[in-house]
């Protein structure tokens, strides 16, 4: 009796102390959650205030209304949305079909120098992109892709070096059998048919991450779309264009219509996250087993 005694007091101190840790851990979650989001909401809020539109003191609007939305349409707004979502819309599509690529020739084929080849693409990496901003921006200045035309030179410099992008999605490619594609090789399939028919299907979640993440680096770039688009509101993203409107010159004005354009911006991001991040978090956690 004594030693059933016991050990229902340590089960019972046992869950009492995980219900103590979860909770500490829930309540830490919470606090945590609240100061991510409070800009957010604090950016949301004046984005509805309509009795100033310049900074003030105060978070919650004494007059609400959406006319800094609609004023939004009467400015430079919807063409560097629309230069934005080209740009990302062609990175993410051209991109994705060279990291692909790129990463199943590393995972299934065996060549001379393949090693050496990857080892010089990682340390490649290493370097920021900051190194190369002077040199691209004489490049793309003698094709004539700066400022007015700053959306197709941007383009082609984000998919420039997508292949060098292949880590993820190689490991993703190695966890799938070597098996199936033999199989299907003896049946006649080509690699082209083998990569778009066999694996690529088994390999959504990466499919998906590669394309989430190729969509996002011209989404929020700004310091390279700045550089290269400096002073020509045709070749702006909304990144540089919004910025321009926090000059002196321009916030008291246009503070309001700031914080309006910054959440129809982030509106698309966050819809592609939460309806894809189930195959997100696989596509990374797949990708990190063997890469």
């Amino acid at each position: 009796m004594a030693n059933e005694k016991n050990s229902m007091k340590q089960h019972m101190g046992m869950r009492a102390a995980n219900a103590l840790s979860n909770t500490v851990i829930y309540v830490l979650l919470v606090v945590i959650s609240v100061i991510w989001l409070l800009p957010f909401v604090f950016i949301v809020l004046q984005s509805f205030r309509m009795e100033s539109t310049s900074q003030v003191g105060y978070v919650v609007p004494h007059v609400w209304g959406i006319g800094n939305y609609t004023n939004l349409m009467n400015t430079s707004f919807p063409r560097w949305y629309l230069n934005t979502f080209i740009m990302a819309l062609f990175t993410a599509a051209l991109q994705t079909v060279i990291v692909l690529c790129m990463s199943y020739t590393l995972s299934r084929f065996r060549f001379k120098l393949r090693k050496p080849l990857m080892q010089f693409m990682l340390i490649l990496g290493f370097f920021p992109g900051m190194l190369t901003m002077i040199i691209l921006y004489r490049v793309l200045k003698d094709l004539g892709l700066t400022q007015a035309n700053a959306v197709p030179g941007l383009i082609l410099v984000y998919i420039a070096s997508s292949g060098m992008g292949y880590y993820v999605s190689k490991g993703f490619f190695d966890t799938i059998p070597k098996s199936l594609d033999e199989a299907a090789r003896i049946d006649g399939a080509t690699r082209a048919q083998v990569l778009y028919k066999i694996i690529l299907p088994l390999a959504k979640p990466i499919v998906i991450y590669t394309v989430l993440t190729a969509f996002m680096g011209p989404w929020g770039d700004f310091v390279f779309a700045r550089y290269i688009s400096f002073g020509a509101e045709a070749g702006m993203n909304v990144a540089v264009g919004l910025n321009s409107w926090l000059s002196q010159d321009q916030i008291m004005n246009k503070y309001t219509m700031f914080c309006a354009g910054g959440v129809i911006v982030a509106i698309p991001v966050v819809i592609l996250f939460m309806c894809l991040q189930k195959y997100y978090v696989e596509g990374v956690t797949g990708g990190a087993v063997k890469g």
